[in-house]
């Protein structure tokens, strides 16, 4: 018992110092990989303008849309993976030809390619 309070003691600063290190690592991580919860809380979804949205690589697409998608169905269910690829596509052809290429992807349809938003 009282070597395990010594190790508690010894231990104890630099054990709180590692743990913290460690998140601080986790999070990082988590951060510059640009997926998850992180990239999806601070994602914009719907309201991400077209010419993010074409530069964005495949996975951050994915996250927009599936945001866009939920934000659109009010709902925090996921969408199936079918329906985010279609979307993808869809929003790419819609995206590439607006007239504004700051419009953002909720409001990219065929109108847009003719008036800008």
């Amino acid at each position: 018992m009282n070597t395990h309070t010594r190790t508690t003691r010894t231990f104890g600063h630099s054990g709180r110092t590692l743990g913290a290190a460690a998140a601080g690592v986790m999070a990082a991580a988590l951060l510059a990989s640009g997926c998850g919860e992180a990239e999806k809380a601070v994602n914009k979804g719907g309201d991400t303008p077209c010419t993010e949205f074409v530069q964005q690589d495949g996975e951050k697409q994915r996250v927009t849309v599936r945001k866009f998608l939920e934000q659109e169905q009010s709902t925090t269910t996921e969408p199936s993976a079918d329906t985010v690829d279609a979307a993808i596509v869809s929003i790419k052809l819609m995206c590439e030809a607006q007239a504004n290429p700051e419009t953002p992807i909720k409001q990219a349809d065929l109108t847009g390619i003719f008036v800008p938003k």
